[in-house]
């Protein structure tokens, strides 16, 4: 393995009965990065972590995780990593302050050495007045920032994210951010599976997307979006009859799909203004007239659905049980 890389993983594949959740996959993290890791639900992006975090064994490849072989070195690893997922692992009638103290007790710190950690990340992730309360009084962004001040209680250096902000409020997604940019700021290294692309856009890297236990692209935010031009030329019709009419029309322009309720027409196009008049004359000369247009920069949105044919999901895939992992 490469002494730059936190995380590799070389043509891992896991199956279950029938089911082919990863298709031999290949990832490379290094030290102090973020990779996203996006994919619609059922891609295998949870089977990936799992796999990562020792929860489940790989049927053909191998995966390392600080050059630890997580398959033959589990305990190893566990004592390595950092693990946080879709819904916050909290002992309800637990205090946050009591939480912590669990944590650095399964994952064997010293009792002072838990006391002070806990001190100090409870004032991070501003939970200090509420540290004595029992968990179930927390809301949710609070309940996700103890979740994650607990993933932290040993240091680890490599921290794995699986869908953190899921039913989240804005704010609450927004304040996670930050904090999660500033453990990357620290040294930490990342890997975050996300169903929400302006989140993979704000803090990866590099992001690979997955469909079906395969890796389908990979690049940086900007790599992907250059894929699709550099402008979407969005165009309404009254109905999906007419917008699927102007969509095999305008797909000689650009990369062309259907939004929302299949009414809109998105065009990637490298110069947006030339290609606006030529979209203009296309539609007029077969009688296809938009109810109304826009010219906007690509997302990953735009991405996604153009790799995988499907918009991002609203709802999260199933999480597995969440775990901390001691040596």
């Amino acid at each position: 393995m490469s002494s730059n890389h936190a995380i590799t993983v070389d043509g891992v594949v896991k199956r279950f009965r029938d089911v082919v959740a990863l298709d031999g996959i290949d990832l490379a993290v290094p030290h102090g990065t973020v990779l996203g890791l996006l994919g619609p639900n059922g891609a295998g992006k949870t089977t990936a972590v799992r796999i990562l975090t020792t929860l489940l064994h790989p049927d053909a490849g191998s995966a390392r995780v600080l050059g630890l072989d997580v398959a033959r070195q589990p305990n190893a690893v566990r004592a390595s990593i950092g693990l946080a997922g879709q819904y916050a692992a909290v002992d309800e009638n637990l205090t946050g302050r009591e939480n912590l103290r669990m944590v650095g007790q399964l994952t064997r710190q010293s009792p002072a050495t838990t006391r002070a950690r806990s001190d100090e990340l409870l004032e991070r992730f501003d939970l200090v007045e509420a540290a004595d309360r029992p968990a179930r009084t927390y809301s949710g962004g609070m309940r996700r920032r103890l979740d994650l001040s607990a993933a932290l209680i040993h240091r680890p250096p490599v921290l794995f994210l699986d869908e953190p902000t899921t039913g989240l409020d804005p704010k609450s997604r927004t304040d996670l951010w930050t904090m999660i940019g500033e453990l990357v700021s620290d040294g930490t290294t990342l890997l975050l599976t996300t169903q929400y692309l302006e989140e993979a856009d704000r803090l990866a890297d590099h992001i690979v997307v997955i469909d079906e236990g395969r890796i389908i692209a990979e690049g940086s935010a900007a790599e992907l979006k250059e894929t699709l031009g550099t402008t979407v030329v969005e165009a309404e019709f009254t109905s999906v009859r007419r917008a699927r009419q102007a969509a095999r029309r305008l797909s000689s322009l650009g990369p062309t799909e259907l939004l929302g309720d299949n009414t809109t027409v998105a065009v990637g196009v490298a110069d947006s203004g030339r290609a606006l008049l030529n979209i203009v004359r296309m539609l007029d000369g077969d009688g296809i007239a938009p109810t109304a247009m826009a010219v906007r920069q690509p997302t990953l949105d735009d991405v996604f659905l153009q790799l995988t044919g499907r918009e991002p999901e609203t709802e999260p895939e199933t999480s597995a049980a969440q775990t901390r992992g001691a040596a």
